[in-house]
């Protein structure tokens, strides 16, 4: 035994930080379904007409957490489906996230995505928002191969649904007044039905399993709220590195997020002139970051918008009680936890 002098010592030090969760942790069980689809991705970007062929392989090669097409993978592999089916329609689901970010950076004037520049600023709008449409086309073609025409049909809702979600987002740009209600409308469109989509897509591969397809659909859905709730976050806590962009970027955008939606109503006239001169300028020439850092630091509404991503991450939890134990489910289990405390 060690003497009482040793263990008082360890007793009073600090306990080690748990360590962040890990996607690993999650990807193992799909990483060589995982890799296929990557293969099929690249391939898919693949063209004679030069510029398609040039941006579509500083696409491949821009990286990203791939995490639709894993979670489809491991719904797939919950199910007991092993194929190349779900290989097929997770590269697809990551064709249309691509063709989405292509046409976002595009209405967004971004310049950076993942520390490195965008399509839009090396090639300009006119070409880049053509690419954007040629991705979103190409993906709903392959979606056909497997001639399933119920998973095409959900990829395209989920599609439409997102367009109409960027279409909502535009419309109240700039807006003071946006509502937690709206919010919500905008992000359940623009994220979270393409997160339900590639979740349930597997009840649909033969052998069909209908009767799982609403339970995976809340699971997808209810992560992808609490996806972009994270986001939205990030944005306000990580750091530039991490993001690959600035932060507060979407404030210089005009796009209200979550925790200054919390907070404006409780703001007096002076302080709220702070974050409105940002919407009017879209820049910081006359308000600083570190105020409005300050301003919802003071308020909480960081903490009061992180705990609404925990409750949709519980959501999603749940959702899968109905499914029997196994590996992929704990992965399942395990993804919001992964979600939650991402970095970037």
């Amino acid at each position: 035994m060690r003497p009482l002098a040793d263990r008082t010592a360890a007793a009073t030090e600090p306990p080690e930080a748990p360590a962040p969760p890990s996607p690993a942790r999650f990807l193992h069980l799909v990483a060589d379904k995982l890799a296929a689809t990557e293969e099929i991705f690249r391939q898919s970007l693949e063209s004679d007409v030069p510029f398609i062929q040039e941006a579509g392989k500083y696409l491949s090669n821009g990286g990203g957490k791939r995490v639709r097409p894993a979670l489809l993978l491991l719904c797939a592999r919950m199910l007991g489906h092993d194929s190349d089916e779900e290989v097929t329609y997770a590269a697809v689901v990551e064709l249309i996230h691509t063709a989405t970010l292509v046409h976002d950076d595009i209405i967004d004037h971004a310049g950076l995505r993942r520390g490195q520049p965008t399509v839009n600023r090396i090639w300009g709008n006119h070409l880049t928002v053509l690419l954007g449409d040629w991705i979103y086309t190409l993906a709903m073609g392959k979606a056909l191969a497997h001639d399933r025409l119920e998973v095409v049909q959900k990829l395209v809702g989920a599609t439409l649904k997102m367009v109409e979600g960027e279409l909502l987002a535009l419309q109240r740009l700039g807006a003071v007044d946006l509502t937690t209600e709206e919010y919500f409308r905008i992000i359940d469109r623009k994220t979270a039905h393409l997160f339900a989509a590639a979740c349930s897509t597997p009840a649909l591969i033969a052998p069909r399993r209908p009767e799982w397809e609403p339970a995976l659909a809340a699971y997808g859905h209810n992560l992808g709220l609490c996806f972009q709730i994270v986001d939205d976050l990030l944005d306000f806590t990580a750091r530039e590195e991490e993001l690959g962009k600035p932060v507060l970027s979407d404030l210089k955008e005009g796009k209200l997020t979550l925790p200054l939606i919390l907070l404006l109503p409780r703001l007096d006239a002076g302080r709220r002139k702070v974050v409105e001169h940002v919407l009017e300028d879209r820049d910081f020439s006359r308000t600083a970051p570190t105020e409005i850092l300050e301003l919802v630091e003071e308020a909480g509404t960081l903490e009061e918008a992180a705990a609404m991503a925990e409750d949709h991450a519980e959501r999603s939890r749940r959702a899968l009680d109905v499914f029997p134990s196994g590996e992929a489910k704990e992965a399942l289990l395990y993804a919001p936890d992964f979600v939650l405390h991402r970095r970037a």
